[in-house]
C-alpha cells in the first residue's frame, strides 16, 4: 500500500475524533487543569466575584491540609472505609455471581434482576430508607434483634458503629454491579476444563483455586480498581445519614473537601483535597496492577 493511503485515513479518523476530544478537552482537560491550578492559589469567596484578588500561594494549601488533624481523620474513615468495604463487596458480588451461574440454580433471571435492583435505585433515597432502618427505637433492624432477645446499638448515633452501618448499606447497594461484570467472566471460562478437573477427582474448592480464580484474574483487577475508586468518592451516604457524626466519625475525604469547598468557601484548598484525594486513588491502583502481575506470574 502507498505511504499517501495511510496518511488519508490519519487525516479521516482525526476529523471524525475531533468532535469527542474537543468535548474532553472543554468539559474535562479544562477544569482538571483550572482546579489544579486553583490549588496553588488563596481562590474563595471574594474571588467569585473578582478573581483578580485571588492570590497565588504555592503549595500553602497542601501543606495546610497535611498538618491539619480534621484532614487525618477524614483519611483515616476513607481507608477504613476502602480497605474493609471494598473486599466485602468485591466477595459478596462473587458469591451472588457464582450463585447465578451455578447449573443448580433455579430463576437465574429472577435473581439478576433482584440483585440488581438497588444498583438502579436512587442513592439518596435509599440512604434515607436506610436511616430509618437503623434507627434504635423504630428501626426493623434493632427490632429484629429484640425478637431473639438482643440489643442493637445506636447504629448511626455511635461512633463505634456508624462507619460499618453505612458500610452494609453501601456493600448492598453496588454489589449488583460488580456481579454482574463477575456472571459475564465466568460464563467465559470453557466447561471443558471444568469437567476435566471433575474427571481428575478435584472438587468444588479445588476448581474455584485453580481454575476460577486464575481465569477471573483480570476481572478481579477490574473490579477492584474501580471499587476501590467509588470507595474513595464516599459522600452521599455520610451526607445524608450522618452528616459526618456521630464525632466526626463519619467524615470522608469528599465530604471534606465539600465542606471547605462549599460551606466555607475555601475553594482553593478543597482543589487541593481533590488533588491529594487523586494521588491516593492512582497509588491504590497502582498496587492493585502490581499485586494482579506477582500473582499472575
Amino acid at each position: 500500500m502507498k505511504p499517501g493511503r495511510f496518511d488519508r485515513q490519519d487525516g479521516a479518523a482525526w476529523v471524525f475524533l475531533a468532535p469527542a476530544l474537543a468535548l474532553i478537552a472543554t468539559f474535562f482537560a479544562l477544569p482538571v487543569l483550572a482546579g489544579f491550578v486553583l490549588s496553588f492559589t488563596d481562590y474563595d469567596l471574594y474571588a467569585i466575584g473578582d478573581p483578580s484578588v485571588a492570590r497565588w500561594i504555592g503549595p500553602r494549601n497542601y501543606t495546610q491540609m497535611l498538618a491539619d488533624s480534621e484532614f487525618w481523620n477524614a483519611l483515616r474513615n476513607t481507608l477504613f472505609y476502602v480497605l474493609a468495604g471494598g473486599p466485602l463487596s468485591v466477595a459478596v458480588s462473587l458469591a451472588a455471581a457464582l450463585l447465578v451461574n451455578s447449573g443448580r440454580a433455579r430463576f437465574k433471571a429472577l435473581y439478576r434482576v433482584v440483585f440488581y435492583m438497588p444498583v438502579v435505585t436512587t442513592l439518596v433515597a435509599v440512604a434515607i430508607v436506610w436511616r430509618y432502618l437503623y434507627h434504635p427505637r423504630y428501626g426493623v433492624i434493632d427490632s429484629a434483634l429484640a425478637a431473639v432477645g438482643l440489643r442493637g446499638p445506636d447504629w448511626l448515633g455511635d461512633p463505634h458503629f456508624a462507619l460499618p452501618a453505612i458500610i452494609v448499606l453501601a456493600v448492598w447497594k453496588n454489589f449488583g454491579y460488580n456481579m454482574l461484570i463477575l456472571v459475564a467472566a465466568l460464563q467465559s471460562i470453557p466447561a471443558e476444563q471444568y469437567e476435566a478437573a471433575r474427571l481428575d477427582g478435584a472438587g468444588a474448592w479445588q476448581q474455584f483455586r485453580h481454575i476460577t480464580a486464575p481465569a477471573l484474574g483480570p476481572t478481579f483487577l477490574f473490579v477492584g480498581v474501580t471499587t476501590m475508586v467509588a470507595n474513595f468518592q464516599l459522600f452521599s451516604e455520610p451526607y445524608v445519614m450522618t452528616q459526618g457524626g456521630p464525632l466526626r466519625s463519619t467524615v470522608s475525604i469528599v465530604l471534606l473537601m465539600y465542606e471547605q469547598g462549599f460551606r466555607w468557601w475555601r475553594l482553593g484548598l478543597a482543589s487541593a483535597i481533590a488533588f491529594l484525594l487523586f494521588a491516593l486513588m492512582l497509588i491504590g491502583a497502582l498496587v492493585q496492577l502490581r499485586l494482579q502481575r506477582r500473582s499472575a506470574a
